[in-house]
């Protein structure tokens, strides 16, 4: 079974990323079509989600090594990284708050449940590490994978609309954007502008991660008692 499902998940993945680049539509992008149709081949074959999840578990760890890969042309690019990196700290930071308080602001604003905040709040850096630091802050870590996911779609999707928009046009600044606004899927989006984009997008996506590990320990759970008083 194993071999199965990770065939078929594979095999799914390639068919959203060939119809996403033939129709270019939101609805054939692969992190949204490819969960879509896995979960009508689960259905159809009466097999649930646990088992599925075990099936293909091997798939799941190889986030951490993709994540840690994108650390070569972050290693190509050092030079430049160097001249700029009070700009990229001081945009990160700001970028890693702003994701934290809009989250909060939004989740009280629809009245939503304590373990559902502190679930979501983690949803604006890669995976691997909001799983990670939902688990250290008492989340729900699928409750957040599904966020963040839903997080690199609409940013991934949104992203260069507001990049074209607002004529951003430094290979810096499109980088940062996409990499701290849409983690993972904004520096696949970063490549097709080029590599120094696809560079900073990977410095953001590590370092937005990185920070918030430090706001998972200190700031959210102050948040947490902010609500709880009120």
């Amino acid at each position: 079974m194993m071999i199965v499902f990770t065939i078929a998940t594979y095999l799914i993945y390639r068919f959203s990323k060939i119809a996403y680049g033939k129709w270019s539509m939101p609805f054939f992008h692969p992190l949204l079509l490819s969960p879509i149709l896995l979960i009508v081949l689960i259905s159809i074959t009466h097999v649930s989600a646990n088992q599925y999840l075990h099936a293909s578990k091997w798939l799941t760890h190889l986030l951490g090594p993709a994540t840690v890969a994108f650390a070569v042309p972050i290693y190509k690019n050092l030079a430049v990284i160097k001249k700029y990196i009070g700009t990229i700290l001081i945009s990160i930071t700001c970028g890693s708050l702003v994701a934290i308080f809009s989250t909060y602001g939004l989740s009280k604003l629809f009245h939503l449940k304590s373990d559902f905040i502190i679930s979501i709040l983690p949803r604006s850096i890669t995976t691997p590490i909001a799983i990670e630091v939902s688990k250290e802050i008492g989340g729900l870590p699928t409750l957040t994978t599904v966020f963040v996911i839903i997080t690199g779609i609409v940013g991934g999707i949104v992203g260069p609309s507001v990049i074209k928009g607002l004529s951003i046009k430094t290979p810096i600044a499109r980088g940062l954007a996409l990499g701290m606004g849409a983690h993972g899927v904004g520096t696949n989006k970063a490549m097709e502008y080029g590599k120094q984009e696809a560079t900073f997008s990977s410095l953001a996506m590590i370092f937005a991660a990185l920070i918030t590990l430090v706001w998972g320990a200190v700031l959210i759970p102050s948040l947490m008692n902010f609500h709880h008083i009120f």
